[in-house]
């Protein structure tokens, strides 16, 4: 039987029924391509427009609550797309490549938690201290072996040759090569960069916040939204220097 209804994918009237859905609504099939499709489906594709609006939502303080309501998009759905968008983040920094020569690295730590405050999860930090690029990030303990992978998480070029101010935090002191690490109180000034960032991280990410309900349950987003924040930060910076002139970027990034 030859239904009057037009295939959504190939635009053919050769339509004919095909059973029913789980839902109980009548389903159809396309006999040119083979589609299954029933007639006002109740679920149907995001628009683009939508899923841009909620990416750079996600990048602001705002529970995925708000963005549900704000976009008028379910919570389950957003919480799938949400768990998508985290999973994807590179966990690397794109940063300016830099030549040889004389650089300053500034180093923190920031305390956060997944579930519950028993679980904590650090937050360690380098930044460039001239472009105010994040260079590195690792989500971890406070021992030793986070410091190490901070330390293997920015580029090479800053290991080599940078200059690197950190708290008093005894972790640093076992890693980081001693003619090029200098623990520094905060009246020194020389960390300042640094932690005027994790100002910024919590001010910008709801689940960094000290009392708040938007903290993350699951470890895999939490990490995901905080480099979801270091390449947007990134991004913007570059912005900044390309537009006022003050570096001559080269094609690629570390």
């Amino acid at each position: 039987m030859t239904i009057e209804m037009t295939c959504p994918t190939c635009g053919s009237h050769d339509i004919s029924k095909n059973g029913t859905s789980h839902r109980g609504k009548q389903n159809y099939k396309c006999r040119d391509c083979g589609r299954q499709f029933v007639e006002d489906p109740q679920w149907r594709p995001k628009p683009k427009e939508t899923k841009a609006l909620v990416n750079r939502l996600l990048q602001e303080k705002i529970p995925l609550a708000g963005i549900a309501r704000a976009t008028a998009v379910s919570e389950s759905w957003l919480q799938g797309h949400a768990n998508a968008v985290y999973e994807a983040v590179p966990q690397t920094a794109a940063v300016i490549p830099k030549p040889k020569g004389p650089l300053a690295v500034q180093m923190d730590e920031l305390w956060s938690f997944v579930g519950h405050k028993g679980n904590k999860q650090w937050v360690w930090l380098a930044m460039d201290a001239k472009t105010r690029e994040i260079i590195g990030c690792h989500i971890g303990d406070r021992s030793r072996e986070s410091a190490i992978a901070l330390w293997q998480s920015i580029p090479a070029v800053y290991r080599q040759c940078a200059k690197v101010y950190t708290d008093f935090w005894e972790a640093y002191v076992t890693v980081i090569p001693s003619k090029r690490h200098e623990a520094v109180g905060k009246d020194s000034g020389l960390t300042s960069y640094i932690e005027r960032l994790n100002n910024t991280l919590r001010q910008r990410i709801a689940r960094l916040v000290r009392k708040t309900l938007s903290f993350s349950k699951k470890l895999k987003n939490h990490i995901g939204a905080i480099w979801l924040f270091i390449h947007d930060y990134n991004r913007q910076i570059r912005q900044k220097l390309a537009e006022q002139g003050d570096l001559v970027f080269s094609s690629g990034l570390h």
